[in-house]
């Protein structure tokens, strides 16, 4: 994710002791003891980086719970995010005075199914990727980019964003993408962003996106 996001925002990649790592007793206590080993060890990679990025930003010692939503919540004057997939774990971690929001999102590389891709996707984002027959993960990436942008959208409105409340524009040379949020959503969103940015890579097994909304 380090080469998705400015410099002031911290990012940390969980390493191979992360996901069986020590969580402290109140972020232990927000783990359902009926969890799964793969969800364990998912929360933990995601808790041990996340306080590792927090004191590279000054902040040491603090939990990161867990709201009702599963979305971490964030010690005071710090603003970040989390990701998981399989076998991968990232955190990008900045400061309340420097951020509004940041958002990354990390998926597998792969072909979605095709009953699954109208949920994501605009008819015009399918149009888009059906342009691309040899590429045929390109839904997924939409699917990555709209998690990114919801990570983006919620701290700064509270509100839920589904996937065709954005439109989404990517540039595949930039590697960057532009989501235009739907006029009638912002009619409903007072106060909203009209248009959030961020940056994307698609590797041999991973998408990675990331954006941010400075203050």
């Amino acid at each position: 994710m380090r080469d998705l996001l400015p410099e002031f925002v911290v990012v940390e990649v969980a390493g191979d002791d992360d996901w069986t790592g020590a969580l402290l007793p109140d972020e232990a206590a927000h783990l359902s003891p009926r969890a799964v080993e793969g969800r364990r060890r998912e929360y933990t990679a995601g808790r041990v980086c996340a306080r590792r990025a927090l004191q590279r930003v000054g902040i040491h010692g603090q939990p990161v719970l867990a709201a009702p939503s599963r979305a971490p919540i964030w010690p005071a004057g710090a603003i970040g995010s989390i990701t998981h997939t399989k076998g991968y774990c990232a955190v990008a971690v900045g400061l309340v005075p420097d951020l509004r929001a940041v958002g990354i999102d990390a998926e597998r590389r792969t072909v979605l199914p095709a009953n699954i891709v109208p949920s994501i996707c605009l008819p015009e984002e399918i149009a888009w990727c059906a342009q691309r027959p040899d590429e045929p993960w390109w839904p997924a990436v939409h699917f990555s980019a709209k998690e990114t942008v919801y990570k983006m959208w919620s701290p700064i409105m509270g509100t839920w964003l589904d996937f065709h409340d954005a439109r989404l524009t990517i540039d595949v040379a930039a590697g960057t993408f532009e989501a235009a949020i739907l006029p009638e959503k912002l009619e409903e969103s007072p106060g909203a962003p009209a248009v959030f940015r961020g940056r994307f890579a698609v590797e041999p097994d991973l998408i990675r996106t990331a954006g941010h909304v400075d203050r």
